[in-house]
Order: structure tokens, then sequence, then C-alpha cells
């Protein structure tokens, strides 16, 4: 894969407590506790809007949408982050397979998993539950920036 799987930023951390509070309940379940939604459910799995997808648990940049890419999976798909210090990775093998998994590399949150099947220049496909993201427009857009979870769905 095309990210380091270690990076260096300051860390965003927060008790468990903290965190529910923060977040809705799905954004807890999937962001905290590793879970999934549903495919072709998520706010952002067909979204042409151009902007910047935003981490929902501590609103770091994340992935561009001129890198996003309609995977037929039914989650919003890129083919990188915008750079390799935002995401990290690690070996899951949680279901009785072994997949990548992508986490935010600022708060730890579970993001979704990257596979090697995507298209050029990368070959990544990062695969990311929507509720794990924020969408900011682009300037002159309107949408939610960087915060904590129950605002930013709120706004939508």
């Amino acid at each position: 894969m095309s990210t380091k799987t270690q990076p260096q930023v300051d860390r965003v951390e927060k008790t468990d407590a903290e965190w529910q509070a923060e977040l809705t309940d799905e954004q807890y379940r999937v962001c905290r506790k590793q879970g999934t939604e549903r495919a072709f459910t998520g706010a952002y799995w067909n979204t042409k809007t151009p902007g910047t997808y935003l981490c929902a648990c501590c609103g770091q940049s994340l992935f561009s949408s001129q890198t996003k890419f309609d995977s037929g999976s039914g989650w919003p798909s890129f083919w990188q982050p915008v750079d390799g210090t935002v995401v990290g990775t690690h070996t899951d093998r949680s279901f009785f397979m072994t997949r990548t998994e992508v986490h935010c590399s600022r708060c730890g949150a579970h993001l979704g998993h990257v596979f090697p099947d995507g298209p050029a220049p990368t070959g990544d496909r990062y695969c990311i539950n929507s509720v794990s993201l924020v969408l900011q427009p682009q300037e002159g857009g309107t949408g939610a920036g960087a915060g904590a979870g129950k605002e930013r769905q709120e706004e939508k």
C-alpha cells in the first residue's frame, strides 16, 4: 500500500465517555468500535461534491474529492489520502479474513479498509465509511468544518 503505517502527528486523546458524548451513536459504533455501515446507505457513497473529507471525530483532513472514484462497493472510495501521514494502517483479522484497516492518524478513528484493487496511479482502494467522514465543500460551498461529530451531523 502507498501509506506509512506509523505516521507522526499530534494525537487527540479522549476517554471512551468523551467520545460517546461527542459522537452520534452510529459514529461511535463505527469510528470507536470498528464497526461498518451498510453498503449504499452512507451520506457520501455517491456524492460528487468537490471538497475535502475530514475525520468525523477530530476534523483532520483525510481525503480529497479529486481522488474519489466510483468503486461500485457502496462506500466512498479514494485512491489515496491527502498525504501519507493522515492515515495509518494495521492488519485486521476479524470475521475470519485478513484485511488492512485504515484509521485516522490523529485520533485513531476507524475509517474503513484499503484494498490493492484500485485505479492508477496507486492501485489502492480506500473503502471508507461515510459516517467516519465529514465533507468540507470547496470554497464557496456550504458544509461543516472541523469539530466533533454530533454538531456536524446535525448540520446536514
